[in-house]
């Protein structure tokens, strides 16, 4: 039997599974969002726009709590609509209310290259946290590689998403700029299928070397299967 087979299938397990809960958390996390942009396209009225948001808002860190989730997390969705709706108070501008979400795909426009191009790509640092292996498939080659390529097809998504994203926002189109901010974790989690998909295609039949038998290597540190590649 294959020794990387079950690596691979948990893998994709866990990245099917992580996907899924994005998903989910998702439709969760943007009920401020969404409430803003629907009380803003009816009503026109910042204030109340704000305020239905605010309310979402603590309507979800209860709702987290609740379920038993990390307090953290709860947190950060509330603190988030805080920042924006200050941004938005203070400067009388609607579309400003999205621009942390606007900031955050810039930046990463932005490290995504840079992290492929130092050759820890962001598909790899996400998969080696979602399956325990970490960073150990940076010793493999041909995988540092797959999953530089996947990357790119996350970097893309995201690109895409600011290349619709910032015209909205220069010219002032909150309800289009937040329509669009509703589809955004929708879009990161088709990227990262995608990207998985393309990094499966371009590993192909690449297997790493299984470890050493029991004994062989008396005294010294167990070797993950995956850190040694086929010569």
């Amino acid at each position: 039997m294959d020794p990387a087979a079950p690596h691979e299938a948990g893998g994709a397990d866990a990245v099917r599974t992580a996907v899924q809960n994005r998903l989910r958390g998702a439709v969760v996390d943007l009920a401020p969002v969404f409430g803003f942009t629907v009380t803003f396209a009816l009503t026109h009225r910042l204030g109340v726009a704000l305020a239905l948001a605010f309310a979402a808002g603590a309507g979800v860190f209860v709702f987290r709590l609740i379920r038993g989730e990390p307090v953290w997390r709860a947190l950060g969705v509330l603190g988030v609509v805080c920042v924006q709706g200050a941004l938005a108070a203070r400067t009388g501008q609607a579309t400003t209310f999205f621009l942390p979400h606007l900031l955050l795909h810039c930046a990463m426009a932005v490290v995504a290259p840079v992290l492929i191009l130092l050759g820890w790509p962001p598909l790899g640092l996400m998969v080696g946290l979602l399956t325990g292996e970490r960073t150990r498939w940076r010793r493999c080659a041909v995988r540092r590689r797959a999953f530089a390529k996947g990357s790119l097809v996350l970097f893309t998504g995201n690109v895409l998403m600011l290349g619709v994203q910032l015209p909205l926002f220069l010219s002032g189109q909150a309800v289009a700029l937040g329509s669009v901010d509703v589809f955004g974790p929708l879009v990161f989690a088709l990227g990262a299928l995608l990207g998985w998909r393309v990094y499966r295609r371009s590993v192909g039949a690449h297997r790493c070397d299984p470890p050493l038998s029991e004994g062989a290597t008396a005294g010294a540190d167990p070797v993950h299967p995956l850190e040694r590649t086929v010569r």
